[in-house]
């Protein structure tokens, strides 16, 4: 795999019974990528760990007078400077080329497997925690699968340099075979410390993202209460706890490297010591003197990758923990396959709660509990986030249809849809059954003035289609935001769409349009909608409260308001006293006594406003 040809076909299937395990899978698959780096890393290192024996034996030729093994001797020395640069050029080259497409594989698997659970896993794991993996985790993964090979190679090159020595000149040579390991395991004691002081880094690391994550999504909000500067002084916190614990890290790898100093420095006295009593014994001869002290010298290079692979383990052994923990989540209730692609059509019905959506209709849900709304409408679309039995659609189970036809047959869209950055086009460039055009969503959707917005907050866009929007539409306001998510979800036009309080931001005027113009819209469609918003409740064909995890209730708003408290307890926000009383609902929303006429708006806003809003929508049906 070259870096041209990423992305992968398929990344594979990981083993995520534990790091370790994980980092092992990773290096099995980029078998060949990790002998074309140990080839040219072996080439390389020999190359360069020559170089002290063709200057001993050019010494020795010097010495005996001998002009042509000098020149031999010259002549081995450029093949060797020459092997050392194609082989360091190759194999940083190898190198690089295996950190990037093993980086690229954990992020393809990361993000097939935020694909498969979809919102179920930000419920199950912070999404600080999800970017700390998908950035920072993966380099350093990356980084340790792309040293062993360099690894491998300088541990072969110092193996065939002591056995070389050994030969050359047993003296000296033994002296160095013995040292040599000793001081690549000088370190081992000071590794577990090191490590753990890593981990203890990465998860400061981590919080602190975390936080950051969850402040910056939150920074629309902190503004309105005055609350920047008490999250910022969190932040600086978390910051600086961050700091310390990296420079503790970094305090024991400088002793690691301090060592990884000292102890070659020893070996070398020591070699020269003893080499120059033998030499005065007359037991060597200089240039063999010269040849083991360089040869020594050399060394130290690919000794340096002893201390490289350790903290590269360190590093990526918990990265790779981390990884493996998101990897191995799987879906409370997996959706398996075993029936046809096509997905089929007909009611909608939870068997857990005895929610039942008609085919072709709209249903509203009213639900006193909003984080059960959420998961239940995560269960309708097949995101169950607990197990359970299977949604069914047109009597089959969505469980037993394959992943991509029980998507495309039901669409959730949550009440925090996520806006990407990018163009207006690039927003709605999203899979469409062709029956809905994009004028036609956005209009439903009442995104009118929002086209406005755009095009006057970019500089070089004329068409609203190519305006810009910013990361998470930040840009915009939050009932802007959700109409243009609604609009994005009318132009899919799935067979079934689940909508959670898709207009909690929106005035009621917009609300108005927006509920009539989605109806008519979605007609001869199944949508499902979570709302309290009496404007979305009044023109739902049907009705349905679930109450403690049940439906208990159905039929029309203004039936379900005046013969059931519990639902008129939802939607006007009627209090424990009013009931006893036993107030009028009407009354209880801010109007008149009930005459027959069901007021269009009971909750957050007034009864005058709803009024306005019937009238308005009225004189526009009218001017129709």
């Amino acid at each position: 795999m070259q870096i041209q040809d990423l992305p992968y076909p398929d990344p594979g299937v990981p083993d995520v019974r534990s790091g370790p395990r994980f980092l092992w899978w990773l290096g099995r698959n980029q078998l060949g990528g990790q002998l074309k780096a140990l080839a040219w890393g072996l080439l390389h290192f020999v190359a360069v760990s020559a170089q002290p024996f063709c200057v001993g034996f050019a010494i020795e030729a010097v010495v005996d007078r001998s002009g042509t093994r000098l020149a031999l001797t010259g002549g081995v020395m450029a093949l060797c400077g020459a092997a050392t640069a194609i082989g360091d050029t190759f194999l940083h080259r190898a190198a690089v080329t295996n950190w990037i497409t093993a980086a690229a594989r954990v992020q393809q698997l990361l993000a097939r497997k935020a694909s498969h659970l979809g919102s179920a896993l930000t419920r199950r794991v912070a999404a600080g925690e999800v970017v700390a993996v998908s950035t920072g985790d993966v380099e350093k993964i990356g980084w340790f699968v792309e040293a062993v090979s360099r690894f491998t190679a300088a541990a072969i090159t110092v193996l065939l340099v002591c056995v070389g020595l050994v030969v050359y000149q047993p003296a000296l040579g033994i002296v160095v075979a013995v040292g040599l390991p000793a001081l690549a395991l000088a370190v081992l004691p000071l590794l577990p410390r090191a490590t753990q002081r890593a981990d203890h880094q990465r998860e400061k690391a981590g919080r602190a993202t975390e936080l950051a994550s969850d402040t910056v999504a939150g920074l629309r909000v902190l503004r309105g209460i005055g609350g920047e500067e008490l999250f910022l002084e969190r932040y600086r916190s978390a910051s600086q706890e961050v700091r310390h614990a990296a420079v503790r890290s970094a305090r024991m790898w400088s002793l690691i490297s301090a060592i990884q100093v000292l102890m070659p420095g020893l070996l070398l006295i020591a070699v020269v010591v003893y080499g120059v009593h033998l030499a005065r014994e007359g037991r060597i001869s200089v240039g063999e003197l010269v040849t083991v002290y360089s040869s020594v010298m050399v060394l130290t290079y690919p000794l340096r990758h002893f201390e490289e692979i350790a903290m590269a383990y360190s590093f990526s052994r918990p990265s790779a923990t981390r990884a493996a923990g998101v990897l191995s989540l799987e879906r409370a209730k997996d959706i398996g396959g075993s029936r046809p692609a096509d997905a089929p059509s007909g009611d909608l019905y939870d068997p857990a709660t005895g929610l039942l959506a008609p085919a072709s209709q709209l249903t509203a849900v009213v639900c006193g509990d909003p984080d059960a709304a959420g998961r239940l409408a995560e269960r309708l679309g097949g995101h169950p986030s607990e197990n359970g039995p299977s949604v069914l659609l047109g009597g089959a189970p969505l469980d037993e249809l394959p992943l991509d036809s029980a998507r495309s047959a039901v669409l959730v869209q949550d009440k925090d849809p996520v806006l990407l950055s990018g163009s207006l086009r690039d927003l709605l460039d999203v899979p469409a059954s062709g029956a809905v055009d994009t004028q036609a969503a956005l209009a439903a959707a009442q995104c009118g003035d929002v086209l406005d917005a755009l095009v006057q907050g970019s500089f070089d866009a004329d068409d609203p289609m190519d305006a810009r929007i910013t990361e998470r539409g930040r840009s915009l306001s939050g009932g802007q935001r959700q109409r243009l998510a609604l609009a994005r979800s009318l132009y899919t036009d799935p067979e079934v769409l689940v909508l959670d309080e898709p207009t909690s931001a929106v005035d009621s005027h917009t609300e108005a349009r927006i509920a009539e113009s989605m109806r008519d819209l979605r007609e001869g469609r199944t949508t499902v909608v979570f709302t309290s918003s009496p404007l979305l409740l009044d023109r739902a064909d049907r009705v349905v409260l679930v109450h403690e995890g049940e439906a208990v209730a159905i039929g029309a708003h203004r039936e379900l308001l005046h013969s059931e408290p519990r639902y008129r307890a939802v939607v006007t926000r009627e209090t424990d006293e009013e009931a006893a009383r036993g107030t009028d609902p009407v009354s209880v929303a801010g109007g008149a006594p009930d005459t027959g006429q069901a007021p269009l708006n009971d909750v957050l806003k007034n009864l005058e406003a709803d009024e306005l809003a019937r009238d308005e929508l009225e004189e526009i049906e009218e001017t129709a």
